[in-house]
């Protein structure tokens, strides 16, 4: 089973990032677990600089900014 992390206080574009994330993860099939994280010493333990931030299975895969379904898809393939 994938690990999907959302990074981010839970601002617009971090609850866009884990709409996004949930479509990619449905339609590639495969089972997950979303998990939405937004305790800051939590998110700097990723030494992420930005927000909102994709995580799968404990690397990260983008932050600052919310991709499209496909781009998320190949994140997470």
């Amino acid at each position: 089973m994938k690990k999907i992390q959302i990074l981010g206080t839970g601002c617009a574009k971090c609850q866009k990032l884990a709409a996004v994330a949930d479509e990619a993860a449905k339609a590639l099939g495969t089972p997950y677990e979303l998990q939405k994280v937004t305790d800051l010493k939590q998110i700097m333990s990723f030494n992420v600089m930005s927000t909102p931030a994709l995580v799968v299975d404990g690397v990260v895969k983008l932050s600052g900014r919310v991709p499209t379904v496909d781009e998320a898809k190949q994140l997470m393939g």
